[in-house]
């Protein structure tokens, strides 16, 4: 298998209440929902699609997908640093 496919691309999926819909600052971060770490991007899409549309009547209920792998490794060489 390639390096690439054997890399750990985590990604989390959060969301919570925006004050308005222009910006992304929260309502209240005490109440953020995390929905979880996925191993790769797919999962974590599946993830955020089905919490989206669960609160679709919620104009300001607005969730993230996070590229945690991107913060992990910033150079992409899979090391800390």
């Amino acid at each position: 298998m390639s390096e690439t496919l054997n890399k750990q691309l985590l990604h989390l999926v959060f969301g919570g209440e925006l004050e308005n819909l222009e910006d992304a600052k929260f309502k209240n971060v005490d109440e953020l929902d995390i929905v979880g770490i996925f191993a790769n991007y797919s999962a974590a899409e599946k993830a955020w699609r089905t919490k989206a549309q669960s609160t679709v009547d919620n104009a300001h209920m607005r969730y993230f997908i996070v590229h945690l792998h991107r913060f992990l490794d910033p150079d992409g060489d899979g090391k800390l640093g």
